[in-house]
C-alpha cells in the first residue's frame, strides 16, 4: 500500500453481525455464507474464516471459480455454485466437492458424468425469471433423471425477488410449494428459499432448513432490534491543497469557482469503483462533510475544504453504514452496488 488509500474491513463487526443473525434465526440448520463477489467486495479468506467461525456451515457462490479459490485453503467447508457450471468443468466439481446448481432438464441432459459423488441443488423459478425450473414436469423429470444418474440430491431451493412486497413474495412461495408438490421435501437434506431480507420478514416455512445470509452479515439492511455493526469503511488521504481563485477545476472545467476556494486532491477515482457520479456528495475529513467537486479522475478527485483541512489528513470515502445508504440513495442505487464496484485495485486491511 503505497498511496494510503485503502479499504477497511472490520471483521470482528462481521462476526459480530453473523453471530447475531443466527443466534436470530436458530430454527434453521442450515446457514449459507453468501461470499460471492468476494464478499460482496470486502475480499479476503479471513473474511470467508471469519463467517464460517461466527456460524455459517455453507458456503454459496456465484461462479466455479469463486468456488475454486475457497477451495483451496478451506477443504471442509460445503461451497453452492449458484450460477451455473460449463458442462465441461463438472469433473472439477466432483474433485473439489462442489455441489452444483441445477437450473434446467436440458442442462441436466448434457451432464454425462455418471457419478455418485456429484452433488446438486435444483433451482425454482418462482417468478424472478433469471435462473431456474419453470414448472412441475419439468422439475418432476429432473428429479427423476437426477435419481437414475445416482448424483446426491442434496438441496432445492428458489430466490424471493421482491421480498418487500408481500403478495408477490406469497405468491413465489406458493409457486414453489406447486412445483416440488410432488414430492417430500422433508426428504431433501436441504431446502432453502429465503435470503437475507425475506428471511427476516417471512416466518420460516415447516419445510424449510436453511437460509442464505448476504448483505445481512455486513449490516447493510434494517432489521428490527438488531444495531449491525459497520464492516466496510474506504479511506484515501489529502495529497494536495490547491487555492483556486475565479478558475475551474479538473477536466473540461466542469467545475467553476467564482472568487477564492480551497481544492484538495485525493488519490482514489473511477478506476477504484468512485464513480463519475458520485461528484457532489460528502465525504468526511476529520469528522467533518466535505463535497467531492469537478469531474472524478481515473485516480484522483477533488473536495472543496476549509482552512481546518492540511495535506496528509485522511478522507472517509466511505465512512459507515450510513454512509453507505447514503451514498446508495446519492447514485440512485442500492447498497450491494457500491460497496462491490470498489476495485481491487484498492488494498484490503483488516482489522478486528
Amino acid at each position: 500500500m503505497y498511496r494510503n488509500t485503502y479499504l477497511e474491513v472490520n471483521l470482528g463487526n462481521i462476526k459480530y453481525n453473523v453471530k447475531e443473525l443466527i443466534n436470530r434465526y436458530k430454527d434453521y440448520k442450515y446457514f449459507f455464507g453468501v461470499v460471492k463477489a468476494d464478499c460482496y467486495g470486502h475480499n479476503g479468506i479471513s473474511v470467508i474464516k471469519t463467517i464460517i467461525d461466527a456460524g455459517c456451515n455453507y458456503l454459496a457462490v456465484a461462479t466455479l471459480d469463486e468456488a475454486l479459490i475457497i477451495r483451496k485453503q478451506i477443504k471442509d467447508i460445503p461451497i453452492l455454485c449458484l450460477g451455473i457450471v460449463d458442462i465441461k468443468y463438472i469433473s472439477l466439481c466432483i474433485e473439489n466437492n462442489i455441489t452444483i446448481t441445477i437450473s434446467n432438464l436440458e442442462y441436466l441432459n448434457k451432464i454425462n458424468i455418471y457419478s455418485d459423488k456429484l452433488k446438486v441443488h435444483i433451482k425454482i423459478n418462482t417468478g424472478m425469471n433469471r435462473l431456474g425450473v419453470n414448472n412441475k414436469t419439468e422439475f418432476n423429470n429432473i428429479y427423476s433423471l437426477i435419481k437414475k444418474k445416482n448424483y446426491i440430491l442434496e438441496g432445492i431451493y428458489t430466490h424471493i425477488y421482491n421480498a418487500s412486497n408481500e403478495e408477490d413474495t406469497s405468491m413465489q412461495f406458493k409457486q414453489f410449494e406447486n412445483i416440488t408438490n410432488d414430492i417430500d421435501l422433508k426428504e431433501i437434506p436441504i431446502v432453502h428459499i429465503t435470503a437475507s431480507e425475506a428471511t427476516e420478514f417471512y416466518p420460516k416455512k415447516p419445510y424449510a432448513n436453511g437460509c442464505r445470509l448476504g448483505i445481512s452479515m455486513y449490516g447493510l439492511i434494517d432489521y428490527k432490534d438488531i444495531q449491525f455493526k459497520s464492516t466496510f469503511s474506504l479511506y484515501s488521504e489529502v495529497i494536495q491543497i490547491n487555492e483556486v481563485t475565479n478558475g475551474t477545476v479538473g477536466y473540461n472545467g466542469a467545475y467553476k469557482v467564482n472568487g477564492k476556494e480551497k481544492i484538495a486532491v485525493v488519490p482514489i477515482g473511477y478506476a477504484d469503483g468512485i464513480i463519475r457520479k458520485n461528484t457532489g456528495r460528502n465525504v468526511y475529513i476529520n469528522n467533518k462533510e466535505f463535497k467531492i467537486v469537478g469531474n472524478i479522475c481515473m485516480d484522483m478527485l477533488f473536495i472543496k475544504v476549509d482552512d481546518s483541512v492540511k495535506v496528509g489528513d485522511k478522507v472517509a470515502i466511505i465512512k459507515d453504514i450510513d454512509h453507505i445508504k447514503e451514498i446508495a440513495n446519492y447514485l440512485d442505487t442500492i447498497t450491494y452496488e457500491v460497496i462491490c464496484s470498489i476495485s481491487k485495485r484498492v488494498p484490503r486491511i483488516y482489522i478486528t
